[in-house]
């Protein structure tokens, strides 16, 4: 499970070989003892819940780093290492 990104206490992952669960690209979040995975295409909540405000951190950072996102998702699916990805600023 590579970490991709780390900011405001945000775990931001992505498992290798991951598309059969959720059937599309997706990224997990970790804030304290909460979980959740969002939909990269659309920033769609998949499962799980953050606070609100860590939320709409995590949305904004999806919306700014979607081409990187779907890279690393390109790269995961194929068991291939991912890339680290700038943090919300």
């Amino acid at each position: 499970m590579p970490v991709i990104s780390l900011f405001q206490g945000l775990i931001i992952y992505m498992f290798y070989l991951d598309n059969k669960r959720h059937h599309l690209p997706h990224i997990h979040v970790r804030y304290n003892e909460e979980t959740a995975v969002y939909s990269i295409p659309d920033g769609n909540l998949l499962e799980g819940a953050l606070p609100n405000a860590k939320e709409k951190l995590i949305l904004a950072w999806i919306e700014l780093r979607k081409e990187d996102l779907m890279a690393d998702w390109q790269l995961a699916i194929t068991g291939q290492q991912v890339f680290k990805i700038d943090p919300l600023k």
